[in-house]
């Protein structure tokens, strides 16, 4: 996911720094994540993260998933610098450009990143193209106001207005459209962390290839 961003007095937030930092954070990512690991079945051999940033989420897939041949991918030079610092197994490239094969993978994590792209529908039908018959995408995305308001109740004054260069916010209803029209059967999805969408902050779809 991208995680390096600047808010308006020029400082940079990143995503290990927040999780380090800020014990309410790293618990609800950790809960997070479990809610997105739930959907990665044991029979899942090749897991490709696209969007990984910073590796957080790619760290714990390798420690919860061993044996499995996991890969990790993203835009940001800086983010993968991070990454390779810890030892991960990432590629620097846009979700639009992957040299990687046909049919490839198990299961692609794709976490908050939809909604920074400019081209939605191409990226899905890369993931379509990676994914084998019968492959799973697990994507995650946020309900900005939300998170504005949990950043000002939780007194982060200076982290709540930045912009987080979303192009698109995007709905349940309409995440689901755009899957099924790119060839994917909705398999579940769950508002986190209550069912209801709009007190929510994000939602997660899970679709898998027809």
């Amino acid at each position: 996911m991208p995680v390096n961003h600047k808010i308006p007095n020029g400082d940079v937030i990143y995503q290990r720094e927040q999780y380090a930092g800020s014990r309410i954070t790293r618990k609800y990512w950790n809960y997070r994540d479990r809610q997105v690991f739930a959907f990665i079945k044991p029979e899942y051999k090749r897991i490709i993260d696209i969007g990984c940033g910073e590796g957080l989420t790619l760290e714990k897939v390798i420690r919860n998933f061993p044996n499995r041949m996991v890969l990790g991918v993203d835009l940001s030079a800086e983010n993968i610098t991070i990454c390779r610092e810890h030892g991960l197994p990432v590629i620097h490239s846009s979700i639009y450009g992957l040299s990687l094969e046909n049919s490839s993978f198990d299961c692609c994590i794709f976490l908050e990143v939809i909604e920074h792209l400019d081209e939605p529908e191409r990226a899905i039908a890369e993931i379509h193209r990676l994914l084998r018959s019968g492959g799973r995408v697990i994507i995650l995305f946020p309900n900005d106001l939300l998170f504005m308001i949990a950043r000002l109740l939780t007194f982060k004054f200076k982290e709540a207005f930045y912009d987080p260069g979303h192009v698109r916010q995007w709905t349940p209803k309409g995440l689901a459209k755009l899957l099924i029209d790119s060839g994917f059967k909705i398999v579940a999805q769950e508002s986190l962390p209550f069912v209801f969408w709009p007190a929510s902050l994000h939602h997660l779809v899970v679709a898998d290839k027809l």
